[in-house]
């Protein structure tokens, strides 16, 4: 059982699951943990809605990790111009990729290049605090589209639903308030293809939506429709049973006379973003049927539904990485259990994969650690394969950075970061407030006394 030195690009719960996986497994692995941004955690930190505070929970099983003697965290090292995978492969007898997903997918649909229609994650990065995205948001539709029915969607819903007021209790920054005070949504519509029974929603994001006391859930009563294998889903499933009694009752709800609504639209598919003079000003969605067997099919029927902004949450995509096979077709790195696997389908031997990179961004936190221990069962048998590291000293990879200027910072830098933040909520009495500008986040982790 010999010593292994691993790097793992991306300190999201991919990354994260994979280093404590594979330092239980075998004690003589030493991980470091090497991430883009200068803050741990990846979506869990970027890709939440601010007021979903059983995140904190798992941050918590998250920070635990990272806390361990065998495992390193170095943050703010871009993978591809700070490190390349040849340098890598010089510090480290192995390297896994957990970069996860954080574009939008594509959605190719008449309007969908207008200038109001967003993508979700775009709008998900700026209410969450990301640095590398601009600080204003543009919002000022009264009526709103939100196209997919997963839990992305309900999220964007809620916050664009939700007064801003409501939001200071969550670890919001200012820019972010200010930007929703100006917000004057008063409806936001959500579609879904199908029905109650094939919703991706799950049953605690749904009855959140009528936690707000501005906020009143309608679910459009002509969608709800079940056939034989939703039937059979709702029967074998608890959360999708859960989620079709949910809608149920909010369909047979009376109607409320809240200052804000969420409109629920199912069996009904978004078809084309209406335009006038370069401005969105409705959206056009068929009726839809099923066809029994889950699937669905149009109905040439049609309304035009009016908004002035439109937002797709109809998934996550991968980017290609420098240097690494990616098969842009799935938006996944080529692999087999985890083995990275090159254009010719041969293990790139020291190589692998975990995470939403690996298997699409499918899945919820519980996925990605089977996942993770897919990757690290199969790194473990190639041991004797793997090339030891030629400089495999803990420090040479730290002088590698510094030598190039790179500013990375350190779980204790972390640690500090994380003071800096709640120290920040707990002046006006909220958890935290985030720091959103990357050179900030930077000086206050490795400066800050």
């Amino acid at each position: 059982m010999r010593d292994i030195r691993v790097a793992i690009v991306g300190a999201g719960p991919a990354g994260i699951y994979a280093a404590d996986i594979l330092t239980k497994e075998h004690p003589g692995a030493r991980v470091d943990v090497i991430e883009r941004l200068p803050a741990p955690y990846g979506l869990v930190r970027y890709g939440v809605a601010p007021d979903h505070p059983r995140i904190k929970e798992i941050i918590k099983a998250l920070k635990r990790v990272l806390n361990q003697d065998s495992i390193r965290f170095i943050g703010n090292v871009d993978f591809g111009t700070d490190l390349k995978l040849d340098d890598l492969h010089r510090f480290y007898d192995a390297v896994i990729f957990a970069t996860g997903a954080m574009a939008d997918r594509e959605l190719d649909i008449p309007g969908i290049d207008l200038p109001q229609s967003y993508g979700a994650a775009d709008f998900v990065s700026w209410y969450a605090g990301h640095p590398d995205v601009s600080r204003e948001w543009p919002l000022d539709a009264e009526e709103v589209a939100v196209l997919g029915a997963g839990n992305v969607a309900l999220d964007v819903a809620r916050m664009l639903a939700k007064p801003a007021e409501e939001q200071l209790v969550t670890e919001i920054s200012d820019n972010v308030y200010q930007g929703l005070k100006k917000n004057p949504a008063k409806t936001v519509h959500v579609y879904a293809r199908r029905g109650p029974a094939h919703i991706k929603f799950s049953p605690m994001e749904l009855r959140e939506l009528s936690h707000s006391p501005s906020v009143d859930v309608v679910v459009e009563e002509e969608g709800f429709e079940i056939d034989e294998a939703g039937e059979k889903a709702i029967q074998s499933h608890k959360a999708t049973k859960l989620v079709a009694d949910i809608l149920l009752k909010y369909m047979e709800a009376p109607a409320g006379d809240k200052p804000h609504k969420i409109v629920i639209h199912m069996m009904q598919n978004p078809v084309e973003i209406l335009g006038e003079d370069g401005q969105v000003v409705a959206l056009r969605s068929e009726k839809t049927e099923y066809n029994g067997d889950g699937t669905v099919t149009g109905t040439g029927e049609f309304t035009d539904t009016p908004v002035q902004a439109v937002y797709r949450a109809v998934g996550y995509l991968s980017e290609a990485l420098p240097d690494v096979p990616f098969d842009s077709e799935n938006g996944v790195i080529p692999n087999a259990g985890g083995r990275v696997l090159d254009l010719n389908g041969e293990h790139l031997n020291g190589t692998y994969v975990t995470g939403w990179v690996k298997r699409g961004p499918v899945g919820l936190i519980g996925h990605t650690k089977s996942d993770a221990k897919e990757t690290i069962d199969n790194l473990l048998q190639d041991l004797d394969k793997l090339k030891p590291a030629e400089l495999g000293s803990t420090a040479a990879v730290l002088e590698h950075l510094s030598g190039k200027g790179v500013e990375f910072t350190t779980i204790e830098g972390w640690e500090k970061l994380d003071n800096h933040e709640r120290s920040l909520g707990e002046a006006q009495g909220r958890e935290r407030i985030k720091v959103v500008p990357r050179d900030e986040m930077i000086q206050i982790s490795n400066h800050c006394h």
